[in-house]
């Protein structure tokens, strides 16, 4: 319940208190008992999060490898995308990648602090399949189009999610089938130019 109260107001715009109270908790001290701070609950947040989807990128990233690819750039960008969805989401939905995307725009440093340059190799795998079959485009070009796709991924899919928890009304085009494909045509355009 923290992560949506994060994803939804952002780490500054949420007290323990609140935290304490989503989660049905009378005494907020139980939240720093178990966590120690606001701030040790944060990182955990980041570091489950990414452990997660890391764990998804490499698989689908091993089972690619296996049947002879990835191909294309696109079956890398819907590696990215897919496993960047949480296949099995809380009752209150997805946001894990609100929560990043806020956070990343008001405290980078915790963000890449938790992640102590781990949780990130399924990642950087895409991205150094994306090189090997991109040895056309100068690495400088190159690593200027992951970085904008990079970003056009966490905005494209935090909007989806903040879409999605907007139960006042349907949301067709987040809801279709093809939309998360279309998606990744989109991050190819921005690799491929």
């Amino acid at each position: 319940m923290a992560l949506k109260l994060f994803a939804e107001r952002g780490v500054d715009g949420v007290t323990v208190r609140q935290i304490a109270e989503a989660a049905g908790q009378k005494n907020h001290a139980a939240l720093t008992y178990h966590f120690g701070s606001k701030e040790a609950l944060i990182r955990v947040l980041i570091v489950d999060g990414a452990r997660a989807i890391d764990a998804r990128r490499n698989a689908a990233l091993d089972a690619a490898s296996e049947a002879g690819g990835p191909k294309s750039v696109l079956e890398i960008m819907q590696i990215l995308v897919d496993t960047s969805i949480d296949p099995d989401p809380p009752e209150w939905g997805e946001c894990y990648n609100r929560f990043v995307v806020g956070l990343q725009s008001s405290n980078r440093a915790l963000f890449m602090d938790a992640l102590a340059g781990q949780w990130n190799s399924g990642y950087q795998r895409c991205l150094d399949e994306v090189r090997l079959l991109k040895k056309d485009i100068s690495p400088s070009i190159l690593n200027q189009r992951l970085v904008f796709m990079g970003g056009a991924l966490g905005g494209i899919l935090a909007g989806r999610e903040t879409e999605l928890a907007d139960q006042s009304r349907q949301h067709p085009m987040w809801t279709h089938p093809d939309t998360l494909n279309q998606v990744a045509r989109a991050l190819t355009a921005i690799i491929e130019g």
